[in-house]
């Protein structure tokens, strides 16, 4: 499922859990397909910077896609205003990139109904990386996969 996120041409993507090496494999993927995104705030390089502004949803000029950044962490009424942009762009690519770490928690929140792919991150203690893929539809799961990496 990670190889079907990457090749993506629109949806929502929701990755939680600190993963930068994540999202700027997913980032980068995009960009070398040409893709122009706006972003608001951006924890890591990427491979085309040419390809990157940085900036606020507000700015009214159209994008291929946008990565937002701590969405979840916001007032409630922030998030509201997201959610309505969210739903207004439906044939774009957007990453939401979230520090805190969400995976079970997140079907509490409104979110839940407008992303496709949730990607949840967790560094075990026991020398192990895990990530668990959920690609929803209308704020269901249809399909999990869980990946795990030693070290």
């Amino acid at each position: 499922m990670l190889k079907e996120i990457a090749n993506l041409e629109k949806g929502v993507v929701l990755i939680t859990g600190d993963a930068k090496k994540l999202a700027k494999i997913f980032l980068n993927a995009w960009l070398s397909k040409g893709k122009v995104f706006l972003v608001e705030y951006l924890p890591f390089e990427v491979d085309y910077p040419e390809n990157v502004f940085i900036g606020n949803i507000d700015e009214g000029v159209g994008f291929d896609g946008y990565l937002l950044y701590s969405l979840l962490s916001r007032p409630k009424s922030e998030r509201t205003k997201y959610y309505s942009f969210i739903a207004g762009q439906k044939d774009k690519l957007i990453l939401i990139y979230e520090p805190k770490y969400f995976r079970d928690s997140l079907f509490g929140y409104a979110l839940k109904d407008f992303i496709d792919y949730l990607v949840a991150y967790k560094r075990e203690t026991m020398g192990m990386e895990r990530i668990d893929v959920y690609k929803l539809e209308e704020g269901k799961v249809i399909k999990k996969k869980t990946y795990v990496r030693r070290f």
